[in-house]
């Protein structure tokens, strides 16, 4: 009778110890925090440039030395970059409000297709707070909550239904001269000021409603990115379609059930041979925390080739830094939007001409 061959763990040394009890792979730690260091650097750069612009006097337009615009606060301006993309296929020409946008749109598409929902779990700022909200509840309670199957199904649905909604008003409601007109309305121009200010100025409801949302991230492993995130939904779909995904080995696996512990979505990944699943954000945590090396990797079948860590983590790195750069080459990143008309609107940034969807077409700052 045949016995099932079991390979023994190797031993570990001190920092895969450590890195084992935590539960966190470091490599990803770092790069999310990287990341959320280039966010918040934008963000105060945004900061300074509006602020500028606001106050600004005639000495101060004329000497011309006041802060760039960074065009990377376009990545939370979504629904913008979703509008231009329909305008792009339409036209055959990016449109310069916006392009970083749709350029950011287009990069997290694309990296979700080529390494899963790596986006979620490696370079989304919100993606790395609401983990550490968790872990923080996890440090705090020495447990998270995990709703019954039932009630984890329905609310997971909520997302997708976001992310049909938006998808039904812009692809399917919106013709052509209605996603010109939104593209070249006030409102949309300063779509980015519009976004600082819904959160410099925030509303006491939505105060609450961002503080609702952090305290059940404390008590519910990323309850806002595996319940209510439409973008998170939308790169899940195209995740599926990966050819990169976690292996599993039944032959060396010892089914001690680490992997499917560690997996903050939830995942059977002890009882999967390939972990397809749309809530896969590809953070790696599963093969971080197993004892036995060839019992889980993550494999892009279209290559034949077997991923480290390492090697993953470069692959995310670097397919963002050449999208980015492969916009800055082809003149799709800086938007047209001038210093000039960032001030005029500025002036008037409260009146209902600015409230969405923005009303009568804009041909300019003189408008």
């Amino acid at each position: 009778m045949e016995t099932k061959r079991v390979l023994k763990p190797k031993p570990m040394g001190w920092r895969r110890a450590i890195r084992r009890y935590l539960g966190v792979n470091p490599i990803r730690s770092g790069i999310q925090a990287a990341f959320l260091m280039l966010i918040l650097w934008i963000g105060v750069e945004f900061h300074d440039f509006l602020e500028f612009h606001r106050h600004a006097s005639p000495e101060d337009v004329l000497a011309g030395d006041g802060p760039m615009r960074p065009p990377g606060v376009e990545g939370f301006l979504p629904i913008s970059g979703l509008i231009g993309l329909k305008d792009w296929i339409i036209r055959g020409a990016l449109n310069d409000v916006h392009p970083a946008a749709v350029v950011l749109l287009l990069l997290f598409v694309a990296l979700s297709w080529m390494l899963r929902k790596s986006f979620c779990s490696w370079i989304c700022p919100v993606g790395a707070l609401s983990e550490y909200l968790w872990k923080l509840g996890r440090f705090l309670f020495g447990r998270t909550l995990s709703p019954w199957r039932w009630l984890d199904i329905s609310l997971r649905s909520l997302k997708y239904l976001l992310m049909f909604f938006f998808l039904y008003a812009v692809l399917w409601s919106m013709d052509g001269a209605s996603i010109r007109s939104f593209i070249e309305s006030p409102y949309n121009r300063v779509a980015d000021v519009k976004m600082y200010d819904f959160f410099a100025r925030i509303s006491a409801f939505a105060a609450k409603a961002l503080l609702v949302l952090a305290l059940l991230s404390v008590l519910i492993k990323n309850f806002w990115c595996r319940y209510l995130c439409p973008y998170g939904a939308l790169l899940g779909l195209f995740s599926r379609l990966s050819p990169t995904a976690i292996r599993r080995d039944p032959a060396s696996c010892i089914e001690c059930g680490k992997c499917a512990v560690a997996c903050p979505s939830g995942l059977p990944v002890d009882c999967s041979v390939v972990v397809r699943s749309a809530e896969c954000t590809g953070c790696l945590d599963c093969i971080t925390v197993c004892p036995v090396t060839p019992a889980l990797q993550v494999r892009t079948s279209s290559l034949g080739q077997t991923h480290s860590i390492p090697a993953f983590a470069a692959a995310v790195v670097l397919v963002f830094l050449l999208g980015v750069g492969l916009a800055r080459i082809t003149g799709h990143w800086q938007n047209s939007v001038t210093a000039e008309e960032y001030r005029y609107r500025l002036k008037e940034i409260d009146s209902p001409l600015y409230t969405h969807p923005g009303g009568r077409v804009a041909h300019g700052a003189s408008e």
